[in-house]
């Protein structure tokens, strides 16, 4: 199932929004690894709407918040 362009707009912005967040402790490429990982797990879920929180909440998880 292909994203919806209002989940790639959210994911964008967690992706900035976390870039910020780790800036001193996470080069961009880690986050955006974290990210882009974090939400192709969640590629086959057919319920979408929530997709960028639980992605949030597993990169914080993976980063180390």
């Amino acid at each position: 199932m292909a994203t919806d362009q209002r989940e790639e707009e959210a994911i964008q912005a967690l992706t900035q929004r976390l870039t910020a967040a780790y800036s001193t402790t996470r080069s961009p490429a880690e986050v955006e690894a974290a990210v882009a990982a974090a939400h192709a797990s969640f590629e086959d879920r057919p319920v979408r709407d929530f997709v960028p929180v639980l992605v949030e909440r597993k990169v914080r998880a993976i980063l180390g918040s």
